[in-house]
């Protein structure tokens, strides 16, 4: 069990006993070792080994993993995104790598305007707010209605050194935000899964993670990207820029929700699946 070759190959096993792949295996296994023991892939290969206790603790998880199919980030309370770690839980979506796309077009935009405001709605882990806040000169209000999802904020933008860019708030969407607080730009990951799609997402996402950060109670999943257009002017400076992330298949239909509600200029960016993921529109 000290063995490192030996360890990563039994662990592998269990996996594979459970229906995963060598390449889910292999990289959650890599994933949980960073975190539970601060020893990335390349230490392994260069023959830094974790402590034996590690090694019993990473047998628990693993464990538990493949028999509660509990997402490994949740198990170990951390995902890492854009190379930082952030804390997670079940009140959290665990960050995606297709978000990136999110924070980097919204870093562009930022930068080529010198925003200063920026408005993260929903921000659950807050992983959009705090790396828009360390790439950028910006400070950035994020707002969610889950009293645990803000307090995993304030742990992050803490743990970033970020408390006085990245602050956070109690809100439902614009509810309280104040008449006279403007922004130079809007962004937001909103729930964009519509509820007849449930059954067809794998069992970590929908027994798992928040339903109120995934899921809509409208057919086609756009009732949210609405709910923030209609009020967004109010909110938005002069030709201010409104960034989102969107689901598969929602581009036209949300371009045609920001026509509606006067925005201009609309663009639409497609992730590295060839998936359109994200649009940006300004006033």
């Amino acid at each position: 069990m000290n063995n490192k070759n030996l360890c990563k190959r039994d662990l592998i096993q269990i996996y594979l006993n459970n229906g995963f792949t060598t390449q889910e295996a292999s990289a959650e296994i890599d994933f949980a070792i960073e975190i539970l023991c601060s020893i990335s892939p390349k230490d392994l290969i260069m023959g830094i080994m974790p402590d034996p206790s590690d090694i019993q603790k990473l047998y628990s998880i693993i464990n538990k993993r493949v028999s509660t199919r509990q997402p490994i980030a949740q198990i170990l309370g951390h995902a890492f995104f854009m190379g930082q770690k952030f804390e997670v839980n079940e009140s959290t979506l665990i960050p995606r790598p297709e978000t990136e796309l999110l924070v980097r077009k919204a870093v562009e935009i930022i930068k080529d305007n010198n925003y200063k405001q920026i408005l993260d709605i929903g921000t659950g882990s807050g992983c959009i707010a705090c790396m828009i806040a360390k790439l950028t000169k910006a400070q950035v209000l994020g707002t969610d209605i889950s009293n645990e999802a803000l307090k995993i904020c304030l742990n992050n933008a803490m743990h970033l050194d970020l408390m006085n860019k990245a602050l956070f708030r109690k809100s439902d969407i614009f509810a309280k935000i104040r008449p006279e607080e403007k922004f130079d730009l809007i962004v937001s990951n909103p729930p964009y899964i519509p509820p007849q799609e449930k059954e067809n997402l794998q069992i970590e996402v929908k027994e798992f993670e928040p339903p109120t950060a995934l899921f809509t109670q409208d057919s086609q999943g756009i009732e949210f990207y609405e709910k923030i257009l209609k009020n967004a002017k109010e909110f938005l400076n002069d030709g201010g820029h409104i960034l989102f992330e969107i689901g598969i298949n929602q581009a036209c239909l949300v371009k045609e929700l920001m026509e509606k509600y006067n925005f201009k200029n609309i663009e639409i960016y497609k992730d590295v699946t060839g998936i359109e993921r994200v649009i940006k529109g300004n006033l």
